[in-house]
């Protein structure tokens, strides 16, 4: 199957690119490199010993986008690029609307001129905002709590209205909850620009030695040690799922949001004593104040995914941490040491 993927050189992306290579799958890449690095796609080669497309623009570009992905007439799109930092899309929020829901209605718009008509959405467990009930299952009301989760929102809306639209289009909304963990080989990782916005490679900052330590914020909250509680799952399962969603897109129409997690929570301590025997040694933190609109517990429903994608997570917390401290400390630097 030919297969286009725009943000293929991010975190996710990368994993997947493994993953669709490995599989036989004719791939070309779009990617801006605004929060990523050409390095990784170079590394997958390497991996995979296969080739593919690799084209730099931006789904902001509709001429560009129309062009490159006309030329390379695809079977389905894997929809990776946009901004994912909350914090930020509260700063600049026009950005995050710019880019994930105009870039989505541009992406879309080049498959109509394509004659493309399968796509596979990262979306993320943000649309639901606060729980009403856990675990969050697809049915739980949408209610997005920030831009970056409201963007989300908006992007699978438009998605759903084009397949409704669109007759013979297929679509999978993948909901990841809190992707982490690497590429066995340590070759590929996350590889954040500035300060981390997420647990995992904060931590392993604070491991190899480029941070002092974690603030760890609240610990006083109904769980199992007072700390946060979260569904964390593997990047390797999460490109799985994506392979899984790509064969049901073929075989279907219409518009499904799926939940992509374990269905299990780990909390902030769990996944630091984790790391901490990953790595060989203590990791350093101090407890903070409770940040405003953290929630005590988040984790997915997964019996979907299971149902529709035969697809369920395989790695645990152990792996995840391994693979994450292989990837951090054979490349302290991330691919800026290339």
């Amino acid at each position: 199957m030919k297969v286009f993927v725009t943000g293929g050189a991010g975190y996710i992306g990368s994993h997947t690119l493994v993953a669709l290579l490995a599989a036989g799958h004719e791939v070309c890449v779009f990617d801006n490199y605004s929060n990523s690095s050409p390095v990784s796609l170079a590394r997958v080669r390497q991996l995979t010993n296969r080739d593919m497309e690799m084209v730099e623009g931006d789904i902001c570009d509709i001429d560009g986008l129309t062009k490159t992905l006309t030329a390379f007439a695809p079977d389905a799109v894997v929809h990776f690029a946009g901004l994912k930092a909350v914090g930020e899309s509260n700063d600049i929020p026009l950005r995050y609307y710019q880019t994930n829901v105009t870039g989505t209605m541009n992406l879309l718009a080049a498959m109509d001129a394509a004659e493309c008509r399968r796509i596979v959405f990262s979306s993320s467990a943000t649309v639901y905002g606060e729980a009403q009930y856990l675990p969050f299952d697809e049915a739980h009301p949408i209610g997005p709590t920030n831009p970056y989760g409201r963007t989300k929102a908006m992007a699978e809306g438009v998605i759903g209205d084009w397949a409704s639209a669109t007759p013979g289009a297929s679509a999978v909304l993948l909901r990841y909850f809190n992707p982490v963990g690497a590429h066995e080989s340590g070759r590929i990782g996350e590889d954040p620009q500035d300060i981390p916005n997420n647990l995992m490679p904060f931590v392993a900052q604070v491991a190899v030695g480029r941070r002092d330590r974690l603030s760890i914020f609240g610990d006083d909250y109904d769980t199992r040690d007072g700390t946060g509680e979260r569904d964390y799952i593997h990047v390797v399962d999460l490109a799985a799922a994506h392979l899984a969603a790509i064969e049901y897109a073929a075989h279907t129409t219409g518009c499904e949001a799926i939940n992509v997690g374990t269905g299990q929570g780990i909390t902030v301590k769990e996944l630091v004593a984790a790391y901490e025997r990953a790595c060989g040694h203590p990791i350093a933190f101090e407890i903070a104040p409770r940040r405003p609109g953290d929630v005590a517990s988040s984790y997915a429903a997964t019996a979907k995914a299971r149902e529709l994608l035969d697809w369920r997570a395989a790695l645990d917390v152990d792996a995840m941490c391994a693979s994450s401290w292989r990837w951090q400390s054979e490349n302290p630097h991330g691919f800026d040491g290339d």
